[in-house]
């Protein structure tokens, strides 16, 4: 299956720590935050990885050259970092079938495997891992809300006044429309090109796509903080697991 991993972002948020690499580049308990998302992407199937980069760019492609364990590696540019979408198209004219989509700068120990059992199982249009956040915290993500059926009928993002408290983690599974979509999407406010208004273009036009409710545990490290909050689960979860 093949894979995406978004990591073309300054990472301005998380400076010290990004003054002199990219954010992918940090490291959370003696790994890159990138060599976490490619860890999670193979154990899941990915025969294939394609990353989007950007800032620094030189210095991803440096470190882990053109495969990782044995797991080739494509390198698409965007240019300008103009939201999600845009970045998204980048890797269009290499995707061929269904694939995995993870943000680069989220760390996972949770149930990404449910994800990919809704695509192919139910032949859903989409599939995004979901969780609750304290509403305080909902505003910072695309925010997600869904019917009785567990489908999402609306996303929107970084909402002022989010509708509901449920939101996307940075993990999704995708069929090739949602290219399609990121085509149409006009900039938002912010001057992007938001994944959530294209995949809200996929909703109106009557694609299915399913929230699966997390089980476990994830870190969007975009502070200096959320780094030191991913190192110490991570750090708890291997005692854990040698004590056992």
């Amino acid at each position: 299956m093949q894979a995406v991993v978004l990591a073309a972002g300054k990472g301005t948020r998380l400076r010290p720590l990004t003054d002199d690499k990219p954010k992918g580049l940090v490291e959370v308990a003696g790994k890159p935050i990138l060599t976490h998302c490619f860890d999670n992407l193979i154990e899941l199937g990915a025969d294939e990885l394609y990353v989007v980069v950007g800032y620094e760019k030189e210095q991803i492609i440096g470190f882990f050259g053109d495969s990782y364990r044995d797991v080739p590696i494509t390198y698409t540019h965007q240019r300008e970092q103009l939201g999600l979408a845009h970045a998204l198209l980048t890797v269009e004219e290499h995707i061929t079938d269904d694939f995995m989509l993870i943000l680069g700068d989220n760390i996972f120990q949770a149930n990404l495997g449910d994800v990919i059992n809704r695509q192919f199982e139910d032949r859903a249009d989409a599939a995004f891992l979901v969780e609750e956040v304290p509403w305080e915290e909902a505003s910072r993500y695309g925010v997600c809300d869904t019917n009785e059926y567990g489908e999402i009928i609306e996303v929107i993002e970084k909402p002022e006044e989010p509708p509901t408290n449920l939101v996307m983690t940075g993990f999704y599974t995708f069929t090739p429309a949602i290219f399609h979509a990121c085509h149409l999407v006009q900039p938002s406010n912010r001057g992007e090109f938001e994944l959530s208004e294209a995949i809200d273009l996929l909703i109106h036009s009557g694609r299915t796509i399913d929230a699966i409710r997390m089980e476990g545990w994830r870190i969007d490290v975009g502070y200096p903080e959320d780094r030191d909050e991913a190192e110490r689960r991570l750090t708890e979860t291997e005692s854990a697991t040698t004590t056992e």
